[in-house]
């Protein structure tokens, strides 16, 4: 697989890596073998880079991941922080850092952690020079190697990309959330800033697998936070309305290429972004990792195919996101 460097970490990774939300919660049930399997196939596939967060299942997500580690030392592991208490900025200092970093490192049984990222917090925090002052002291702490930030908003992903400590910048991109390459991959690539595409199939939506007819489990976000009413609704469907995103997928199907899926045209089309170090699609199973971390292995896509999906997000998503987020 592709390998692309986080500069400010002096580390490169897969081009692909795992997204480990499903391992923890909220897409329905994973049993531990299951977990097992699915980390075991990426990493045969060439996933060399698994991104959890510590409230995954209260730290179900980082523990599977850390009794995998023991026997897959020379894995990537980015977490995440502070989504245990309520968000507010006040509850972003040093001892609540210390506190969630200590427990990380704790599940994944190590001693240091490859990068810790704020995970998603008040906009607030991202201009506090409290904080950054903080996020330098563990790493001083030895608690961690470096650090990054989880971002909703590009706004907020320009002011992190700006410190000088902030190793990756972890945000929405995917074919249904164009405004990140705007700004936000320019910045970043000129700064030495990693970026992280997370929600890269728009909660699935962008996987081609779903119609009207679908339904998602009551313990399943595509189902409780369809409007945003459990966390930021942007987390789900990337914001998009479901029957429209079912529309945009219908017009960009044409465009798979042959022997390829359309959850792997989507992945290929964010690898092709300049400035994107990783991708991190999630899976439940063995056959979900294997079949994104191929997405590595197309070709580049054509200037028409781009040009299509640019053109299906002007005239269906960007009404309904772009200034959002």
């Amino acid at each position: 697989m592709e390998k692309r460097s986080f500069r400010r970490l002096g580390r490169t990774v897969g081009v692909v890596g795992l997204g480990a939300w499903q391992l923890g919660a909220d897409w329905g049930q994973v049993s531990e073998a299951d977990a097992h399997a699915t980390l075991q196939a990426a990493v045969d596939s060439g996933v060399t880079f698994i991104d959890t967060a510590d409230v995954y299942g209260d730290g179900r997500s980082e523990q599977i991941i850390g009794s995998f580690l023991a026997d897959h030392p020379d894995l990537t592991v980015f977490t995440k922080m502070g989504r245990r208490l309520p968000q507010e900025p006040a509850n972003y200092h040093l001892d609540n850092f210390r506190a969630w970093t200590d427990r990380s490192r704790a599940n994944l049984g190590v001693d240091t952690l490859d990068l810790v990222q704020l995970h998603c917090p008040p906009t607030a925090v991202f201009s506090s020079d409290e904080v950054y002052d903080a996020l330098d002291t563990l790493v001083e702490e030895k608690r961690i190697a470096a650090y990054g930030v989880s971002v909703e908003k590009v706004d907020e992903a320009l002011a992190a990309i700006a410190r000088p400590g902030v190793a990756s910048v972890q945000i929405i991109l995917n074919a249904f959330r164009l405004k990140p390459l705007e700004r936000v991959l320019p910045a970043a690539a000129e700064a030495g800033v990693g970026i992280i595409a997370r929600v890269p199939l728009a909660s699935g939506l962008l996987s081609g697998r779903y119609d009207e007819s679908t339904t998602f489990g009551a313990d399943d976000h595509r189902n409780y936070n369809r409007h945003g009413e459990a966390f930021d609704v942007g987390e789900t469907f990337s914001g998009v309305d479901f029957r429209v995103g079912l529309e945009a997928v219908g017009r960009l199907r044409p465009l798979v290429p042959a022997g390829a899926t359309m959850a792997q045209f989507a992945l290929r089309w964010i690898i092709d972004q300049p400035g994107v170090t990783a991708v991190i699609p999630g899976a439940r199973n063995p056959e979900q990792a294997r079949a994104n971390a191929a997405a590595a292995d197309l070709t580049p896509l054509p200037p028409e195919s781009r040009e299509m999906i640019t053109a299906v997000y002007d005239e269906l998503i960007r009404p309904q996101v772009h200034d959002k987020w």
